[in-house]
């Protein structure tokens, strides 16, 4: 048993484990034990995304979430995906390995200043990007993913005005690309996409000349114009499944490479570095949060459960199911 009281004051559970565990294989003998589904996100460490049942970019895991038969699902990333898993999935419980684990883009949109901002703009449809808390999702009409974001603002009437939010990079892609000058785009952003500077992806080009270069569409414009593929993480996997070019400069968070490793072991992939750092690569401290042993302790004890009211759940549940419809 846990004190789930101090639990839920840590954010995950802190118990000592023998040396001699091997934790991957108690892991797996615990799926298969309490018939469990580990979902993972590709920013995952490369031991999170291998001991999972299913990997995938935010939109994959919610379509695959609504196929599950599983009453208890692991999600291995942060807190917002594991909402939109419980919104679609309201009877089975929800395990988040460490509650701590955010998302900057998420917190830059809070429920108080975004409903002002909806009701100053009262005639406008809103389009929330699926990073985002989920009393975010009930003020909205559609959400959307980085991979079906322009499949969805397509879909709505040209004369119709939008309001887009949290991310403004990614809003201002596509109001650029698709010409929708009637978009309103809120001011938040990606910590870990907002760091790449065009000065150190010059640099790293000059060093790899014939390298590819491919971008998230949450990077600022500086890194979009230069990159010769822009696309969601699935998106990026699959074009360098597809594409004949042996090195590419990668612009998004340093977990995607495992799975591109993984496709095309015999391709380079060279992580973009982030402006302000000397480190070689980008990294989303918030997705590494979950480790193996938080992964075990939290898949033994079925805790910390991701808890949200009935009336979020109804609310968020239409925007999240029209999302889905559109991939």
């Amino acid at each position: 048993m846990i004190n789930k009281e101090s639990v839920d004051k840590l954010g995950y559970i802190d118990e000592p484990i023998d040396s001699d565990i091997n934790l991957v294989s108690e892991i797996n003998r615990l799926k298969v034990e309490k018939n469990a589904v580990i979902l993972a996100h590709y920013y995952q460490n490369p031991e999170i995304q291998d001991i999972a049942n299913f990997v995938g970019d935010s939109l994959a895991l919610a379509v695959k979430a609504i196929t599950l038969k599983s009453k208890l699902i692991v999600f291995a990333g942060v807190k917002f995906m594991a909402e939109t898993i419980k919104i679609l999935l309201p009877d089975a419980k929800i395990v988040l390995p460490d509650m701590n684990a955010g998302c900057s883009l998420a917190d830059s949109c809070n429920y108080h200043d975004f409903k002002e901002f909806k009701n100053n703009h009262p005639d406008n449809l809103v389009v929330t990007y699926v990073n985002t808390n989920a009393d975010i999702k009930t003020l909205s009409d559609i959400c959307c993913t980085s991979s079906n974001a322009e499949k969805v603002i397509k879909s709505i009437p040209e004369e119709k005005t939008i309001i887009f939010a949290p991310d403004k990079n990614l809003g201002n892609y596509l109001k650029n690309k698709l010409k929708r000058d009637n978009m309103v785009v809120w001011d938040g952003f990606c910590h870990v996409h907002q760091r790449f500077s065009s000065k150190r992806l010059i640099e790293q080009k000059k060093q790899n000349p014939k390298a590819k270069i491919i971008a998230h569409p949450e990077c600022q414009k500086s890194i979009l114009i230069m990159a010769d593929f822009i696309g969601s993480t699935s998106q990026l996997i699959d074009f360098t499944r597809n594409d004949s070019s042996t090195s590419y400069l990668v612009a998004t968070e340093y977990g995607v490479i495992h799975q591109m490793k993984k496709y095309s072991p015999s391709k380079e992939f060279i992580p973009v570095p982030p402006d302000d750092s000397t480190c070689a690569c980008n990294v989303c401290s918030y997705m590494k949060m979950v480790s193996l042993k938080k992964l075990y302790l939290s898949l033994k004890y079925e805790y910390p459960v991701v808890e949200l009211n009935q009336d979020i759940i109804a609310k968020a549940k239409l925007p999240i199911e029209r999302m889905i419809a559109i991939k």
